[in-house]
């Protein structure tokens, strides 16, 4: 017999109304600052700076952004721009350029009407320089502007010296802002600022914005290095890929006129694109000038025009050979490309905004991409048909390696679910079964997936907890059977070697409804997983798919055409709220509807949000830094029969942390 825990002291706390702290001000950046931010390093605090003075060139003014790592470890970033406004703001009666770097979500960058401050730009969140000012322990400002030399100073993100302005003397610059920061070390896991990220960072700016002269200083050692580049992408990237191409360089741009039915004046791309038969690839790509290192919707987009060119010229001169299939992977494989798109009003993952969410980015980029590409293939059909090789024998080499897969698939073959609809391909790594809540969302994942790569197995109702269910006994449940079978994977334990050569899916995705109810298939789910098929969780097999709670209907605004967002939950449905009424849509002229299960989704919505590979959320399952056995703990004391004691602890301990879904 057991001995009971004994309670925890902090469960007789007394939760009440005075347990709750509000976080004010620029709080909640030194509470989680890795939530806003890299910690690594300072570099990305930095950064923002910097992207503020790029967007101030990126509008058409200045030509100059100069950055100094000083000997103290702060870092100067100015620039020749407009200068930050310093009047009072209309509405807050403070300094504007006080307001901007203690205040989240407030910017001029969310002003998208015509004639706004920022037509395009990378700053979007709001929380850019207010999170640099949160986590320095001092921070200066001073600002050229209307003839006079404004300064202010802040100290751990509060106001430290008061706005103060003097006539600006001879030789006084005209504008502009610099910006002088002191990174706070306890934020950071180093205080040191890496200069070659730094350099790399700055360098691609230059590259980014012809004409431009970006300059770095580095007090320590004295180095001074300037770079500038005049239309100069196809020398940058020669020189990051250090190969021969096989054909000369590709590059071009595409931005959308102003009487465009679909996209806004001026929302486009730019891009270069090489093939090289091997050796390292460069691939390198931005929004309105902010890095993009985990890629995107714009990549999906320069990838899905690319694709559509060349299979448009190889069909047109009948190259590709019999029981050949083509990919966008095999025109990808081997083609380094730096992507610059320009789009009105971004959408990043994250506030360090490594990667673009925006789904109308893939249409955009791929629109501008596949006539020109295929006009170029069309005027030199030589190097098309260079290409057409290339992709043609990266196809070939793929069949082959999927056909070594299949052989090492034992010879006996269980029978598949009657209700799987197995999809076409036979590259394992490629293939995704989605295991999905309910017949009617199962119905509609089938229609709207690529049949090519993706199969459903939709599960009836509530799939049984199995945390306490011997091995030998789980097939006598039929949906866990289906699952085993559909997968092609024995059950097995976390200490066992299992035979994986059967495995027939390299993504298991769980498709739930967004709700409490789809939450708790989603955590049975998880627990068959986690608790009879581990080794596929450790190799990285299985994923949760986020499908969105809310779509929201936008109607047409000016030339903007009427747009439907989706919305995970409630924080982001009002987040986004927050940031129509800042583009200056109606309040109330749009409308919410809620999903009340996947079953309501049309497949053309359930592809565009959930399965679709350029434009989903798709989250890896993966234990992280927790160990297994802690792991294996929390999960008997949430889905073990006998632990109700323990539980109800648990709950009492955590139930402020909850989210009520009513």
């Amino acid at each position: 017999m057991t001995t009971p825990r004994p309670r925890s002291p902090r469960i007789a706390a007394e939760y009440g109304e005075a347990s709750i702290r509000v976080l004010k001000g620029l709080e909640p950046v030194r509470q989680r600052p890795g939530m806003y931010t890299r910690t690594d390093s300072p570099l990305h605090i930095v950064q923002e700076v910097i992207d503020n003075a790029s967007d101030e060139i990126l509008a058409g003014f200045g030509r100059h952004v100069d950055v100094t790592v000083h000997a103290d470890g702060s870092v100067s970033v100015e620039d020749d721009g407009r200068g930050i406004p310093v009047g009072l703001h209309p509405e807050e009666k403070s300094p504007v350029v006080e307001i901007v770097f203690t205040r989240l979500h407030a910017g001029g960058k969310f002003d998208k009407r015509a004639g706004g401050a920022y037509s395009f730009s990378g700053g979007l969140h709001g929380v850019g320089v207010s999170v640099t000012n949160a986590l320095s322990s001092k921070l200066d400002v001073t600002v050229w502007r209307d003839g006079k030399v404004h300064t202010i100073g802040f100290a751990d993100g509060e106001l430290r010296e008061k706005l103060a302005s003097r006539a600006a003397k001879a030789g006084d610059k005209t504008s502009g802002t610099r910006v002088r920061v002191w990174p706070n070390p306890k934020y950071f896991d180093s205080a040191q600022i890496p200069v070659d990220e730094l350099e790399r960072l700055l360098r691609s700016k230059a590259v980014l914005l012809p004409g431009t002269e970006v300059s770095l200083a580095v007090e320590r050692t004295g180095r001074v290095q300037r770079w500038r580049y005049d239309g100069g992408l196809q020398e940058y990237l020669l020189a990051a890929i250090g190969a021969e191409p096989i054909v000369p360089l590709f590059e071009s741009e595409g931005y959308a006129p102003a009487d465009d039915e679909t996209f806004a004046e001026g929302e486009g791309a730019r891009w270069v694109l090489a093939w090289t038969e091997e050796g390292p690839l460069a691939r390198e790509s931005y929004v309105n000038l902010i890095p993009t290192p985990a890629g995107g919707t714009h990549e999906a987009g320069l990838r899905e025009g690319m694709f559509n060119a060349l299979r448009a010229f190889i069909d047109a001169h009948s190259l590709l050979p019999k029981g050949v299939k083509l990919l966008p992977e095999d025109v990808f494989a081997r083609a380094s490309f730096v992507l610059t798109a320009k789009v009105l009003d971004p959408q990043f993952q994250g506030q360090i905004k490594e990667r673009l969410n925006s789904r109308d980015a893939v249409r955009l980029v791929a629109s501008f991409v596949r006539p020109q590409l295929e006009f170029w293939l069309n005027q030199h059909p030589e190097y098309g048909r260079k290409l057409a090789d290339l992709v043609i024998r990266q196809a070939q080499a793929r069949a082959r390696a999927a056909q070594k897969i299949e052989k090492k698939k034992g010879s006996a073959i269980a029978v598949l679910p009657g209700k799987l609809t197995d999809c076409e391909s036979t590259e394992i790594a490629r293939n995704e079964l989605f295991l999905v809540e309910g017949d009617s969302a199962g119905g509609s994942a089938k229609m709207g997936r690529d049949k090519e790569f993706q199969a459903i197995l939709p599960l009836r109702g509530k799939v049984l907890n199995t945390w306490e269910v011997e091995r030998d006994r789980l097939f006598g449940n039929a949906e866990v059977h289906d699952i085993a079978v559909a997968i092609g994977v024995d059950p097995h334990g976390p200490d066992d070697e299992p035979d994986l050569s059967g495995l027939r899916y390299g993504k298991i995705c769980i498709l739930a409804d967004a709700d409490v109810d789809g939450a708790h298939i989603q955590v049975l789910l998880l627990t068959l997983f986690f608790r009879h098929f581990p080794k596929l969780i450790e190799r990285g097999h299985v994923y949760v798919a986020r499908p969105p709670l809310y779509r929201v209907d936008v109607p047409a605004q000016g030339k903007r055409p009427a747009r439907r967002l989706y919305c995970l939950d409630d924080d982001e449905l009002q987040a986004t709220l927050d940031k129509l009424v800042d583009e200056g849509v109606r309040e109330g002229s749009w409308s919410i509807a809620r999903f009340k299960g996947l079953g309501e989704m049309s497949a053309e919505q359930l592809w565009e949000t959930t399965m679709n590979p350029d434009t989903r959320r798709l989250l890896p399952v993966a234990l992280g830094d927790i160990a297994f056995d802690a792991t294996t703990a929390t999960m008997t004391m949430l889905m073990g029969r006998g632990e109700a004691a323990q539980r109800r602890v648990w709950l009492e301990e955590h139930g402020n942390e909850v989210e009520a879904d009513v």
